[in-house]
Order: C-alpha cells, then sequence, then structure tokens
C-alpha cells in the first residue's frame, strides 16, 4: 500500500504532460495508488469519441477495446485495425524510407543511414493520417510485432478481475498473413 493516491486530474495532467518534472518523477518512480491503472484508463477513455471499452493503451493513439465479444485494435480516431493477436502494422499504411535520399531527410550527415543496410518504415493510420509508429530495420526485416500482451493475465493476475470470454494468448500474425495468401491464389 502506497498511501499516495492521485485524483484523476493529476492522472489527466500527467498524460498530457502538463506537470512538473519533479512531480512526474515522483509520481512514475514511487508506489502506485491500487487505482492508478482504473483513473488512467478512465482519462484515454474520456479522451476518445467512441464507446468500446480500453482495456489496454498500446501507444498515445492506439488501444485494445473491447468490441462484444472481440478484443480489437483501434485508433483515437475509430478505425480498427482487426484482432489485438494480429501485428495491426500490417493494416497500417506504410511508407519506407530506403533511397538515399529519403534517409538523409531523417539522419543528415554525419549521421546519415545507408540504404543497403536499412530502411526507415513508418506506419499511419488509414483512418486519420496520423503517424503511429516508426520502425528502422534491415533491408527486407519482417514487421516488427511490438507488443502482444497477455490480456487475460494482467487482467486475472494483476488487477483481480477476470476479463469475460477468456482468448488464447497468441500471436496470430501467420495465420493472417496464410490467409491473405490464399486469397490472393484464389483469384
Amino acid at each position: 500500500m502506497s498511501g499516495v493516491s492521485y485524483p484523476k486530474e493529476v492522472i489527466r495532467d500527467l498524460i498530457e504532460g502538463k506537470l512538473p518534472w519533479d512531480q512526474v518523477k515522483s509520481m512514475i518512480s514511487g508506489y502506485k495508488d491500487d487505482d492508478r491503472f482504473d483513473k488512467y484508463v478512465d482519462v484515454l477513455q474520456e479522451k476518445v469519441a467512441w464507446g468500446e471499452r480500453i482495456l489496454l493503451p498500446l501507444t498515445d493513439q492506439l488501444y485494445i477495446v473491447q468490441k462484444g465479444s472481440e478484443r480489437i485494435v483501434k485508433c483515437e480516431c475509430g478505425y480498427e485495425f482487426g484482432d489485438y493477436r494480429e501485428n495491426w502494422k500490417l493494416k497500417a499504411l506504410i511508407h519506407i524510407r530506403d533511397s538515399k535520399e529519403e534517409l538523409e531527410e531523417i539522419y543528415p550527415y554525419p549521421n546519415e543511414l545507408d540504404p543497403e543496410y536499412c530502411e526507415i518504415r513508418e506506419h499511419y493510420c488509414p483512418g486519420c493520417g496520423a503517424q503511429l509508429e516508426v520502425d528502422v530495420v534491415p533491408f527486407g526485416y519482417p514487421a516488427v510485432f511490438d507488443f502482444l500482451p497477455d490480456l487475460d493475465a494482467f487482467y486475472r493476475e494483476w488487477l483481480g478481475r477476470p476479463l469475460p470470454e477468456e482468448k488464447e494468448f497468441k500471436d496470430l500474425t501467420y495465420e493472417l498473413t496464410r490467409r491473405w495468401a490464399e486469397e490472393r491464389q484464389s483469384k
């Protein structure tokens, strides 16, 4: 038990970057109040225009939400990327910087990248055009799946309140790309 409990307004200010560094440092390095996660999710829920329940934030603009019996990745704008166990990046708009000129826009001399060895992948939301993620990877590297949380274990073991309809904790990206390949072959 921490003995410290921050009101939701302070959590909102933390999320929005309005707190002085000393207070932020104290909040993030100290013990967390028992309901900190709930307050955090409540603040995030108030920011979005849609009604699906946020289960877990992935980034500043992407959330895992409960939509009916499904758990999907959803952008702040409302665009839905599908099952959270599939790599959402495969359904994003992707700009690949792989030429010397494009790479130098981001990494100018003397820090330039060699297009023979790497590329920059910028992932954008098809719904609102927001840049959601950037990966710098070796040329030809597979799409990086940054974070696949075990939601059921988190809610059951850490929060002490299991989610309804437990889902198999499994990366479904391979099945997604296999379906795409089968659809393409059937055309």
